[in-house]
């Protein structure tokens, strides 16, 4: 089976998927407004429950105060490395719809949908040449604040865009960390017939 950066597939798939990762090193370049673009598209057509396209992202490009208001919003451990990124970004994601009689109903799949949305983005960024690191550590009420979302609405993540960069422009203690990770085999999470508890 194939092998690239250190990850080996065990079944046959598209190397795109094992040349994915989310690195921690960013070279800080700027990124063309049409590559971004690029990115968005690809989440525009992921799959979601009636078309319902919930997701939706609050993006800012570096050198602008717009990135400093997302970059604020990360946690204190993000913002150690994410100030190199070409782009910041937030994922969100509506959580309820109006029906046809106008009644507010839970949208169940909101997350789910969300979810392969950011997935297309992260692998359309890996076809044109960029990383994208998706990052649970952020304030999400700050978000919500800062970046003036309404009611109804979900911060999933934190995300940063950008050229992969030398591990050594980083801190010394993520230097270690800065490894496309592993994942576990398809037999611990894909069952037939019936569950298998861990």
């Amino acid at each position: 089976m194939q092998e690239i950066n250190g990850r080996r597939a065990d079944h046959d798939i598209d190397p795109v998927f094992l040349q994915r990762w989310s690195p921690r090193a960013f070279t800080g370049e700027a990124m063309p407004q049409d590559d971004l673009l690029r990115l968005f598209e690809a989440a525009r057509w992921a799959p979601s429950a009636s078309n319902r396209q919930p997701w939706r992202f609050v993006y800012a490009h570096r050198g602008t105060p717009a990135f400093n208001v997302i970059l604020e919003t990360l946690d204190e451990g993000n913002r150690r490395w994410t100030p190199n990124a070409s782009v910041l970004a937030v994922i969100l994601s509506k959580t309820h719809n109006r029906t046809a009689t106008g009644e507010m109903r839970a949208a169940y799949t909101h997350a789910f949908d969300t979810g392969a949305a950011w997935s297309a983005l992260a692998l359309q960024a890996t076809l044109a040449g960029y990383q994208a690191h998706a990052m649970a550590g952020i304030d999400r009420p700050k978000a919500v604040s800062d970046l003036s979302v309404p009611e109804g609405y979900r911060v999933e993540a934190g995300v940063a865009i950008g050229r992969l960069a030398s591990k050594e422009t980083l801190p010394d203690d993520l230097k270690t960390r800065e490894i496309p990770s592993q994942r576990n085999p398809v037999s611990s999470f894909a069952f037939e017939g019936v569950f298998k508890p861990d």
